[in-house]
């Protein structure tokens, strides 16, 4: 779940550094967080609810004895806590998104975003898929914001800075003609589920923050066909403003000596 901040001066006093002990247990939680995503994708398909996926959601947690990082978190920017216990976003909806009635039909596309708590240790994760069939752009998306992810986390390792991140980011976007969605940002995580520093996905190579071993970030790309413009609605989430299409990859990371080491990914 990302939060919306202006951008601001973080100085390294702020960062929450983790032990190898405290990583391992963000990596435990991360573990549950994979599976329930896994059992997510297995059930999307035309015709499934929203409300159908909580369900899900809500029975493996439950399964796992783990706590939603989400329910009655209230992010940045929200009028209320949020009351479920993961994000489904459809189609031109970034994040946020609350689990109704809406039936799934043939080319959405779906973001789903979700929490763990486990043992008092926080991991955050999502993912996008096409419901069926989709359109080439649709796949174009999914796959540029999948990548840009990826890439990100390659340049994830001490001495390289946030903005280097968000350069490789938003660099990523611009080879396949796509826009970064600029308000939202990942952030810090582990101790509590939204920690300094906010990771933009935009940015100058070699300005900002100077990564170092024992930083865990959430890492978040957000992608959009159009012009990356985003607007709150009622519920608290966020959707374009020009109605397309938009895809969020997002995984926690740890920065060691040796690099990123992924701890939402089985």
């Amino acid at each position: 779940m990302v939060s919306r901040c202006h951008l601001r001066y973080i100085s390294e006093s702020m960062i929450q550094l983790k032990s190898d002990k405290d990583i391992q247990g963000i990596a435990e939680s991360g573990k549950i967080a994979v599976l329930i995503s896994e059992e997510l994708k297995r059930a999307i398909k035309p015709g499934i609810s929203l409300k159908d996926l909580e369900k899900i959601a809500e029975e493996f947690f439950k399964r796992y004895n783990a706590k939603p990082a989400f329910l009655g978190f209230r992010p940045g920017g929200a009028e209320k806590p949020f009351p479920y216990f993961i994000c489904t976003s459809v189609n031109e909806v970034v994040v946020h998104g609350q689990p109704t009635n809406y039936q799934l039909k043939e080319g959405d596309i779906l973001k789903i975003d979700l929490g763990v708590i486990l043992n008092n240790y926080y991991s955050d994760t999502a993912f996008t898929v096409g419901v069926g069939k989709i359109t080439p752009v649709a796949k174009k998306l999914i796959k540029a914001t999948q990548e840009a992810l990826n890439r990100a986390i390659a340049v994830a390792k001490p001495n390289n800075t946030l903005g280097d991140l968000g350069f490789t980011i938003e660099k990523t976007a611009d080879l396949y003609g796509f826009s970064v969605i600029k308000v939202l940002a990942g952030h810090g995580v582990g101790f509590s589920l939204h920690e300094d520093p906010m990771v933009y996905n935009f940015g100058e190579r070699d300005k900002g923050l100077v990564l170092k071993s024992g930083m865990v970030l959430a890492i978040e790309p957000m992608l959009t066909v159009g012009d990356g413009r985003i607007k709150k609605q009622k519920d608290d989430s966020y959707a374009t403003v020009d109605k397309s299409l938009s895809a969020h990859f997002e995984h926690t990371i740890a920065i060691t000596k040796k690099g990123a080491k992924v701890l939402t990914r089985l």
